[in-house]
C-alpha cells in the first residue's frame, strides 16, 4: 500500500509540472509559465544538493557555487560567440564537475562545521571573483549574449525552454532513483550512518564521497546553464552564499533524504517568496517563523504530514543492514573497495 501512495504522490506531482505550464500557456498566462521553469530548475540543483545532506550526510553550505559556475559558463561562451546548446551544457558540466572534484579533495578531509566552513569558502571565493572580472560585468552581472542553440529547440519560446527543464529533471529524479538503489547508493547510505565502520570492512569511504560530490556538481551545474538560459542574465548573486542557504532551505522544507522533497520544497519556497514579497519587502520575517513551526511540526519536511506520501531515496531503495537480496551488508558489498 505504502509503494503504491508513493508512486500516486510521483505521478500527481509530475503531472502537475507536465499540465500547469502548457495550460498557463494557452490561456496567456505565461508569467506562470516563466515561474514553473524556475522551480523546475532550483529543483534540480536542490535535489543535486540532497545527494550530498540525504545519501552521504555532508552538508555543503557552497552549493550554489555550482549554480553560478554553470551560468558563468553558459554566459562566457556566448559572449565569445559560441552558441551551440551541446558546447554549452557540456562546459557547463565540466567546469562544475571539476570545481567539485578541487572542493572535495579539500574538504572531504574534515567534518562537521568544518567542512561546511571550507564549502562556504570556496563559494565566496568564486564569487569575489565574478565581481571582479570586469570584462564579464563584474559586479553588475552581465547579459546573456544569446540563449543555448539545440537542433529542433526554440530556446526563445518559454513553453519549448519549460519543457527541456522538465525532462532534464524528470531524468535527474530517475537517475537519482537508480543511484539510490544501486550499490554505490548502499555504501554511501552507509558511510552517512556509520563511516568507522564502513571503512573497517574495507571501503575506501573517501573515493565514494568524493564521486558523490562531482556528480552533485554536475547535475547543479547542468542547473546552471538551464538557469543562465532562463534569465538571460547572469548575476554573481547567484554565487553568493545566501543562495547556497536558499537551496538548503529547499532541501529541508521538502525533506531531507527524499526525492521528490528538492521539488516539493523549491515549489512552496518560490510560492511563499512570491506570495509574502507581495505584501510586504520585509518578507523573510514572516518566513523565519514559517520554517519554525514546520520544523516543530514534522521530523523531516513536508512530506512528513503525509500529503504526498514517503518517496524518499532511502526508502526507495534497501536498507543497508538488509540490502534486496536479503544478504547481510558485508556479504553484499564483498569486493567493494
Amino acid at each position: 500500500m505504502r509503494a503504491s501512495y508513493s508512486l500516486v504522490s510521483w505521478l500527481v506531482v509530475l503531472a502537475i509540472l507536465a499540465i500547469v505550464p502548457a495550460v498557463a500557456q494557452h490561456t496567456g498566462e505565461t508569467f506562470y509559465v516563466d515561474l514553473f521553469s524556475r522551480i523546475v530548475i532550483l529543483a534540480i540543483a536542490v535535489v543535486s544538493l540532497d545527494l550530498l545532506i540525504g545519501f552521504g550526510g555532508m552538508v555543503s553550505f557552497g552549493h550554489a557555487a555550482y549554480l553560478g559556475l554553470g551560468s558563468y559558463a553558459v554566459g562566457i561562451l556566448s559572449f565569445y560567440g559560441i552558441g551551440d546548446g551541446f558546447v554549452h551544457f557540456a562546459f557547463a558540466a565540466a567546469c562544475s564537475a571539476i570545481f567539485a572534484f578541487l572542493v572535495g579533495i579539500v574538504s572531504l578531509r574534515v567534518r562537521g562545521a568544518y567542512f561546511i566552513m571550507i564549502t562556504l569558502a570556496f563559494t565566496q571565493f568564486l564569487y569575489f571573483l565574478s565581481i571582479s572580472l570586469a570584462t564579464f560585468g563584474g559586479d553588475d552581472g552581465m547579459v546573456l549574449a544569446e540563449r543555448s542553440s539545440l537542433p529542433g529547440l526554440d530556446m526563445y519560446d518559454g513553453l519549448t525552454l519549460y519543457y527541456l527543464s522538465f525532462a532534464v529533471l524528470v531524468l535527474t529524479l530517475f537517475f537519482m532513483r537508480r543511484l539510490g538503489r544501486s550499490r554505490f547508493g548502499i555504501v554511501l547510505d552507509g558511510i552517512r550512518q556509520n563511516e568507522r565502520r564502513m571503512a573497517a570492512i574495507g571501503i575506501k569511504t573517501f573515493r565514494y564521497k568524493l564521486t558523490a560530490f562531482v556528480i552533485a556538481g554536475t547535475l547543479c551545474g547542468i542547473a546552471g546553464a538551464l538557469l543562465a538560459n532562463h534569465e538571460e542574465f547572469i548575476s554573481p548573486a547567484v554565487l553568493h552564499w545566501s543562495k547556497s542557504g536558499d537551496l538548503l532551505v529547499m532541501a529541508i522544507m521538502g525533506g531531507i533524504g527524499t526525492l521528490l522533497g528538492g521539488v516539493v520544497g523549491a515549489f512552496v519556497f518560490i510560492f511563499l517568496e512570491i506570495l509574502l514579497s507581495g505584501y510586504s519587502e520585509h518578507w523573510h520575517l514572516v518566513f523565519g517563523p514559517l520554517l519554525v513551526l514546520l520544523a516543530v511540526a514534522t521530523r523531516n519536511g513536508l512530506l512528513d504530514l503525509k500529503l504526498l506520501g514517503r518517496g524518499s531515496l532511502r526508502r526507495a531503495r534497501p536498507a543497508p543492514a538488509t540490502p534486496a537480496d536479503g544478504q547481510p551488508i558485508v556479504q553484499t558489498l564483498r569486493g567493494v573497495k
